[in-house]
């Protein structure tokens, strides 16, 4: 292990196509890799759009138990201790106009919403096609008005025939003023309270672990990780990474398949 000075204080990961192989898994030499950097004096702390409920086995395979930003940012989860630090909601009437925007100006749309809580559930209309994430969900729900029955942390949409960026830029320009909309996934447009993001939650957790902005770096693919690359002081794109993403990145790894997490961390930290 090098003697060179810690280059990093805090180590900000997503989860899903970024810390996480196409199979759901960490790699052996990416677990040994942050390991080896945590033994450096360096945190990590993953950043991950995913609920906490939704994120919980997944931290509990790799034997996470630190701080997790949740949710888009809507959610501090303290995975030792298995309860929410923090939880944003969004406002349920707020987001239906925003989807009644959105459907006046697209036509109707495939709707999804993930409820508040760590016994929150994802719920989902028959016409939702929700991609495989390694996790068991609920049946779809036939009544509409059940996806609305509880406090909720954001709603996805999806459209028949537009694409996820054109969705997701239609929806911005008509409800942008309520929500706020992100792409956090092939398949995954979503709503947000209006100004929340992984930056807002990632500064939270931030101050609660001493860290600094400026001795963060933060590995991401998709443009919801666009603000927290923005907050930090150096930003890692995978290869796999939307094109919108690696615009604002310092600089671009290998793909999640190929150990990028692992490769550019060995580099900057000097890890043999």
């Amino acid at each position: 292990m090098s003697s060179a000075p810690r280059p990093f204080d805090l180590i900000a990961t997503d989860l899903d196509g970024t810390l996480l192989r196409d199979d759901h898994t960490v790699s052996p030499r990416t677990q040994r890799t942050l390991e080896a950097a945590k033994a450096t004096g360096a945190q990590h702390i993953v950043v991950t759009g995913r609920s906490a409920m939704w994120t919980k086995p997944t931290l509990d395979a790799i034997g996470y138990t630190g701080l997790a930003v949740c949710s888009q940012g809507g959610q501090l989860y303290d995975a030792g201790e298995h309860r929410l630090v923090t939880s944003v909601t969004l406002d349920r009437q707020v987001a239906a106009l925003a989807l009644a925007k959105a459907e006046a100006e697209v036509g109707p749309l495939a709707v999804a919403v993930v409820q508040d809580g760590l016994d929150g559930e994802v719920l989902f209309s028959r016409d939702y096609d929700m991609p495989s994430s390694g996790t068991e969900l609920s049946d779809p729900v036939d009544d509409p008005a059940a996806l609305w029955a509880k406090p909720l942390s954001r709603v996805l949409i999806q459209h028949p025939a537009l694409g996820d960026d054109e969705l997701a830029a239609a929806t911005q320009e008509v409800a942008g003023a309520l929500v706020t909309v992100v792409v956090s996934g092939r398949g995954f447009v979503e709503l947000l309270p209006l100004g929340l993001s992984k930056a807002t939650g990632l500064a939270l957790a931030s101050a609660r672990l001493g860290t600094k902005k400026d001795r963060t770096v933060a590995f991401g693919d998709m443009p919801n990780d666009i603000p927290m690359f923005r907050w930090v002081g150096h930003a890692v794109a995978m290869a796999n990474a939307h094109a919108d993403l690696k615009a604002v990145a310092d600089e671009t790894t290998l793909s999640n398949e190929e150990d990028g997490v692992a490769v550019a961390i060995e580099g900057m930290f000097e890890l043999d």
